[in-house]
């Protein structure tokens, strides 16, 4: 991520932007995003699993709360280029700490995993043999065959059509077409992320004692029909507050759930390697709702259609989540995540 935000400060031409921000950004974003806290949460903690995975999740809004209006008045009054700078020390001290106090297991510490009973501390699981791509491809082939895995799939592409593609992409354009000043908009999407914070740790406290399957139909219920309300809303700094009310407390709470759910489904060793192809699934909403907003934007000077649709998909997935049962995990492939 340093990388790619030190290179995409020096770009002259949208080709030097594309591999700067969009590969190498993209590609460390990936690898330290959702992923990396469920494979935290599955290894350090038995009890309490749901509730840290919600804290997890949830520093995503910290960031964006602590961030975006900063990043947004520095790119209105000092240009886009010193809009990167935060973000830049962000992830050298996040580096650096991570560098110095990070632990890859609870027994390089001489623990077991939070609220683990044996008497004895487990060790550190052996290294899984083989080629890490290839075992990665077979947890996918294994995946694959389970129904809930293609449920899980599909509903994470429709989170990231709704989330990172739509709003946290193209909110801010849209409200400055209708008349809102980008630091205004940049300071309701923050608001957005103070409400995310409080829903997604409660998703992660809830997911620890309620069914999950039903969690996730009301968040992504409730997020579809906020999405087809936002569109005859006034668009007044009033009337956007409250859509960020309702739709930031459950914008990534689907996180939890969906990570509980596939623990159910395919054991805790392989979980986040499971979930690791699901969250592909998100990022490959995120972009077909980005592009496509996009084109809404360019051929119907209007980005409306886009907010119909990824309401309506919501809905679709809060009905698909009720069907996502759990079996019985099958045998366990190694894990590389």
């Amino acid at each position: 991520m340093l990388i790619g935000c030190l290179l995409s400060m020096r770009m002259t031409a949208p080709w030097q932007l594309w591999l700067s921000w969009g590969v190498l950004t993209g590609l460390g974003t990936g690898m330290t995003a959702l992923v990396l806290g469920a494979t935290v949460a599955n290894r350090w903690f038995v009890q309490r699993r749901g509730l840290v995975l919600g804290m997890l999740t949830a520093a995503n809004a910290t960031g964006q709360l602590a961030f975006l209006p900063l990043a947004a008045w520095l790119a209105q009054h000092e240009g886009w280029r010193a809009a990167m700078l935060p973000g830049l020390g962000a992830c050298l001290l996040a580096g650096l700490l991570m560098w110095l106090f990070g632990r890859d297991h609870p027994a390089e510490l001489g623990l077991n995993a939070y609220g683990d009973t044996a008497a004895t501390i487990a060790p550190r699981p052996a290294a899984p043999a083989g080629n890490a791509v290839r075992n990665a491809f077979a947890a996918l082939a294994e995946s694959a065959q389970s129904r809930v895995f293609w449920i899980l799939f599909a509903t994470f592409l429709i989170c990231g059509l709704s989330t990172n593609g739509l709003i946290q992409t193209h909110f801010i354009p849209l409200c400055s077409d209708f008349g809102m000043a980008e630091v205004e908009a940049a300071s309701v999407l923050a608001m957005m992320g103070i409400f995310d914070f409080a829903g997604t740790i409660a998703s992660g406290w809830l997911s620890d004692r309620y069914d999950n399957r039903r969690l996730l139909f009301w968040y992504y219920g409730l997020r579809g029909l906020s999405l087809l309300v936002l569109p005859f809303s006034t668009f007044s700094l009033y009337g956007l507050s409250i859509f960020a009310v309702f739709y930031g407390l459950d914008w990534i709470a689907t996180v939890p759930p969906t990570v509980k759910l596939a623990g159910q489904a395919f054991g805790r060793e392989r979980a986040p390697l499971v979930f690791g192809w699901i969250f592909t699934a998100h990022q490959l909403g995120a972009a077909i709702a980005a592009l496509g907003a996009g084109m809404s934007r360019d051929a119907l000077a209007s980005y409306l259609p886009a907010f119909f649709i990824a309401g309506a998909a919501c809905l679709i997935a809060a009905l698909l989540a009720l069907a996502a049962r759990p079996a019985r995990p099958t045998a366990a492939i190694p894990a590389t995540a």
